[in-house]
């Protein structure tokens, strides 16, 4: 057996008031990954733009953090953890003071991008703050606490959809700013002082810029590829060559590079690597569904927002639930057993939304959420434990960085391919329906069986058929990407059986002694 020593961790002075500090901190910047969604078309009527301008203010802050997020490793080591953060929370408040005061839309860009920039930074160090600041038996509380920050991205519809209804659009950012001081006064009060471990080390600019080049053009790719006809559009073509060049110059570099922008030794570390791929497929399954089921419920079904919201709870409930059970079975129930029903969990809810109709009723649309949030909820901590059970500290800057950022980056790709399979398979769909409606169709004929609404024969006819042909169309359209949620959900499973144990020390016995045992590798 290989034996992977691993440096001990007594944990901090107040663990659970840096715990407070850097989760609000946490989830204010996950809520405002999604928040903005549902106020769009308020902010569209009041910059007087276009639907393809509007959505820069969710393009720019999603690849403004994508591009930074690989930074918050090297800044931590080169500047120290606390300052890093505290700066970073500062820039995010300060940010969205101006997101909510701006009159036009090119400084709304700006400003999410400056909001992006420095958000960037808070969800993965405060992951390995928290790390740090428990005691190594204490870790699986120390991420259930932490994945709280993460559970923002369900509230934020939800809240985005409450404070646009009976406020206005400019309070998605202003509610930002209260929590955010407290967070700040929080992270400067509690966290404890850092000395920076590298100080002379100079950024890797070439490593850096390649990165940040080929994960920008990507997430543009992503982001506007639907709407432009994907490679039908130059631009789309452009950003795909540039990504490929970029990400290939990258990955030759740091292989070849003495000291990279990022260590590729962390990746063969199995469990890494392996949580990794577990952490993409978390992206790819739980993000879709948020960004689909509002616009299902709304529009499709009818529900007021409000209604919506409330409909949409039961999942963040589920999650806060998931990870709170997370924590008292950690070192219990193996591993392997909770990352497999966490992707039972979503593969099931996801197969049985596929089944829905357009009569759907509220029961079925709360306990399915439910069971998506309890799914992701309990896949969250036991990938982070298999992700750091063997990364020792003085890389859990990098790895964290590294963590969220596939994280942030698969959450992207999976909206764009699940929105590039309902795009598609409603158009397929509404041509097949269409073909039925001429005057060789009985049922469509102006006789006493038929109902005069579904009758050819009127201009209001014909419109009421239009509508249901649309409303058909968009549901086999929704059906096609749940069910493909679903498969991906249970094609994920095998994967558990790769990942080589994780040893837990229990609580009642981590003071019996002062070493901590050494991990061994299966």
């Amino acid at each position: 057996m290989q034996k992977i020593e691993k440096p001990s961790n007594k944990g901090a002075e107040h663990p659970y008031l840096i715990s407070a500090s850097v989760v609000l901190a946490s989830l204010l910047y996950s809520i405002d990954w999604t928040i903005a969604v549902v106020a769009l078309p308020h902010m569209q009527g009041a910059f007087s733009s276009t639907q393809d301008q509007i959505s820069w203010v969710i393009t720019s802050y999603i690849v403004a953090s994508a591009i930074m997020i690989p930074m918050g490793g090297w800044l931590s080591n080169r500047f120290g953890r606390k300052k890093v953060y505290v700066l970073a929370v500062a820039g995010f408040t300060l940010s969205s003071i101006v997101c909510g005061s701006v009159s036009t839309l090119t400084f709304e860009v700006i400003a999410r991008i400056a909001q992006g920039m420095c958000g960037a930074f808070l969800v993965p160090l405060s992951l390995a703050i928290m790390l740090d600041a428990f005691p190594e038996e204490e870790h699986p509380k120390a991420m259930a606490i932490w994945g709280i920050g993460w559970a923002g991205s369900f509230i934020g519809p939800i809240l985005g959809g409450v404070l646009t209804e009976y406020l206005s659009w400019r309070y998605i950012f202003f509610i930002n700013i209260p929590f955010g001081i407290v967070a700040l006064i929080g992270c400067l009060l509690f966290l404890p002082k850092d000395v920076p471990e590298k100080v002379k080390e100079r950024l890797d600019w070439f490593g850096f810029l390649t990165l940040a080049i080929g994960i920008a053009s990507l997430q543009m790719m992503l982001d506007r590829g639907q709407r432009l006809d994907w490679f039908e559009s130059g631009e789309i073509i452009f950003e795909g060559c540039l990504a490929l060049i970029a990400l290939y110059m990258f990955n030759v570099h740091v292989m070849t590079k003495k000291k990279p922008f990022l260590d590729p030794k962390i990746f063969l570390e199995r469990n890494f690597f392996l949580a990794l791929i577990l952490v993409a497929f978390y992206g790819l399954l739980t993000v879709p569904p948020m960004v689909l089921l509002p616009a299902f419920l709304e529009g499709l079904i009818g529900y007021e927002i409000i209604d919506v919201g409330f409909l949409q709870s039961s999942r963040g409930i589920g999650v806060l639930l998931a990870m709170f059970i997370s924590n008292r079975i950690a070192g219990i129930i193996n591993v392997r057993i909770q990352i497999a029903f966490g992707l039972c969990c979503l593969g099931i809810s996801s197969l049985t939304i596929s089944f829905w109709t357009s009569d759907v009723g509220a029961w079925p649309i709360l306990w399915t959420g439910f069971v998506s949030g309890v799914g992701s909820g309990i896949l969250m901590v036991p990938s982070q434990l298999v992700a750091f059970s063997r990364v020792v500290a003085s890389k859990r800057n990098e790895g964290a960085a590294v963590f969220n950022l596939v994280r942030t980056m698969f959450s992207s790709i999976g909206i764009s391919l699940i929105l590039a399979v309902f795009i598609h398979t409603g158009a397929t769909g509404r041509s097949e329906l269409v073909e039925h409606v001429t005057v060789f169709n009985d049922a469509l004929t102006n006789t006493p069986s038929v109902s005069e609404d579904y009758s050819i024969q009127t201009e209001r006819s014909l419109a009421i058929l239009e509508d249901e042909i649309t409303r058909q169309s968009e549901l086999q359209g929704y059906i096609a990407s749940f069910f493909l949620l679903a498969i991906a959900s249970f094609m994920a499973i095998p994967i558990v059986f790769l990942i080589r144990r994780v040893d837990i020390k229990p609580r009642n016995r981590a003071e019996k002694s002062s070493r901590a045992p050494p991990i061994t590798a299966e």
